[in-house]
């Protein structure tokens, strides 16, 4: 053979089988081809048109045979293409001509995961450094998440090579902006933004390498962020307490016995430099309202919450706790207040402040009214199992303020609570 000689006449090659009625019988071969099947027997085409049957006259110099159907033998194709010299190599080169390179499926699909495996080589790197983070590595490299956010595995090395940098730098000691961090960091302010890629991916990390819970929404997020020091919003996100003492701000408000807002920033920049033994939390404003009105600057230390603990919320108690405090929870008895206490309980120990279900049975008990019926879906009530049997038993919420007088007898300053 002469070795100058093109393998494939692509000029004949397109003429006899490059045609548009034929591109049926090419695609069918094509198809084998990819999943490494060899191109012999025959292919058959279901109620072809007049046209596409003369094509394959033409391609065979005869007819392909009778009936409702056209069938076409590929030993004789490749018997016309290698006699013809079209393609002395035979039907699979000239497939490869007329579409491109063909790749078997089952090649194509181990070189695709050889590139995802390598795409995800940050990961195991940060496995090796950081063991505490394995788990999280195993379960992204492995659970698909990588791979639905990213689309292509050159994407996801870019992907996990900037997590793994901003997990490397992670919890941010002290706290800072998620912004001044991700351009510091990433060299752009916005590559952390909520619903990128990225910060999908980092948020997950975050969340394995601070035990954050799972959650949705703005505020989620941004507890997220902040409980590795990166603040996203630092001054909309509150706490109120009342006779904390450490700052100057904190001091003076605690000596005049009024209550106090510190914002996330405050928290940041400057935290309470030292913490009672004993702190108080509540879930609802009316009870620390009204333990400044009753005691003023004698009442014991208390931090409400308002709600589901903000950023500036987990902020603090870690802090205090940090420094040696102690805490006792009181909230809603209801479902939504049983939520609330939960998560509290996966960021910082505390003991139940007549939060538990003897005090709920006495409190219903005790009503002078039928207090309202419980709404909502079941929760649980890990401090105390049998709190959410008996809120299912008697249906009714108590809320804080129906046993505020307990509550503030506690926090005075002759208090005898235990």
């Amino acid at each position: 053979m002469d070795v100058n000689r093109p393998a494939v006449d692509e000029a004949r090659l397109h003429r006899l089988l490059g045609a548009a009625d034929l591109a049926w019988l090419v695609d069918r071969l094509r198809r084998r081809l990819e999943r490494g099947e060899p191109l012999t027997g025959a292919v058959s085409l279901a109620a072809p048109s007049p046209v596409q049957r003369a094509a394959a006259e033409r391609l065979l110099g005869r007819a392909p045979g009778g009936g409702a159907s056209l069938t076409v033998r590929l030993d004789a194709v490749d018997a016309v293409l290698r006699r013809s010299g079209i393609s002395p190599e035979g039907l699979a080169a000239a497939v490869s001509a007329l579409t491109g390179p063909v790749v078997p499926r089952e090649e194509a699909r181990r070189t695709e995961e050889r590139a995802w495996a390598e795409a995800c080589a940050p990961l195991t790197l940060l496995a090796r450094d950081e063991p505490h983070l394995a788990d999280w590595a195993a379960r992204v490299r492995d659970n698909g998440l990588v791979r639905r956010v990213a689309g292509t595995p050159t994407a996801a090395r870019t992907l996990l090579d900037q997590a793994v940098r901003v997990l490397r730098e992670l919890p941010a000691e002290p706290a800072r902006s998620l912004s001044v961090f991700a351009a510091d960091t990433l060299g752009s302010s916005h590559a952390l933004d909520d619903g990128s890629p990225l910060a999908t991916i980092t948020l997950s990390g975050v969340r394995a390498l601070t035990g954050h819970p799972d959650g949705t929404g703005a505020a989620w997020r941004r507890a997220a962020w902040a409980s590795a020091g990166l603040l996203r919003d630092d001054v909309s996100s509150t706490v109120l307490v009342l006779n904390l003492r450490g700052t100057p701000a904190l001091d003076w408000t605690a000596a005049s016995g009024e209550p106090c807002v510190l914002t996330l920033r405050q928290l940041a920049r400057r935290p309470p430099q030292t913490a009672p033994t004993l702190i108080h939390i509540c879930e609802n404003p009316a009870v620390l309202s009204a333990a400044a009105d009753t005691h003023g600057a004698d009442s014991l230390p208390l931090v409400c919450l308002q709600g589901q603990p903000s950023a500036a919320a987990l902020t603090l108690l870690a802090h205090l706790r940090g420094l040696g405090a102690s805490f006792r929870y009181h909230g809603d008895f209801d479902w939504g207040g049983l939520r609330i206490a939960t998560t509290l309980l996966q960021h910082v120990p505390w003991s139940p402040w007549r939060y538990t279900a003897g005090e709920y049975r006495a409190a219903v008990a005790a009503a002078d009214r039928v207090p309202p019926p419980l709404a909502g879906k079941p929760a649980v009530s890990p401090w105390d199992p049998d709190l959410a049997s008996a809120l299912a038993e008697h249906g009714v919420r108590i809320e804080e303020e129906a046993v505020l007088d307990a509550l503030l007898a506690d926090l005075g300053p002759a208090a005898g609570y235990a």
